[in-house]
């Protein structure tokens, strides 16, 4: 039996009860909490992508927004 290392496994979508594969990385820092370079990241499912975002967005942490590498969207 092996165990399945951090890699193989899915990530998933970071919005509350979400279990969804996640396709986004939502890239953030607070400013009053961060160094300008520190970057935490939220992963986000095509479902909260707006959502998680617009959180984000409205108090001026979200820095990037990029398609998980492997994930779909970068087929788009």
């Amino acid at each position: 039996m092996s165990i399945p290392s951090p890699a193989d496994e899915a990530l998933v979508c970071s919005a509350r009860g979400c279990r969804a594969t996640a396709v986004w990385a939502l890239e953030w820092n607070n400013p009053r909490l961060h160094d300008a370079e520190r970057r935490k990241t939220w992963l986000a499912c095509a479902d909260h992508r707006g959502s998680l975002g617009d959180f984000l967005d409205a108090r001026g942490f979200l820095r990037t927004v990029t398609p998980v590498p492997a994930s779909p969207t970068l087929d788009m």
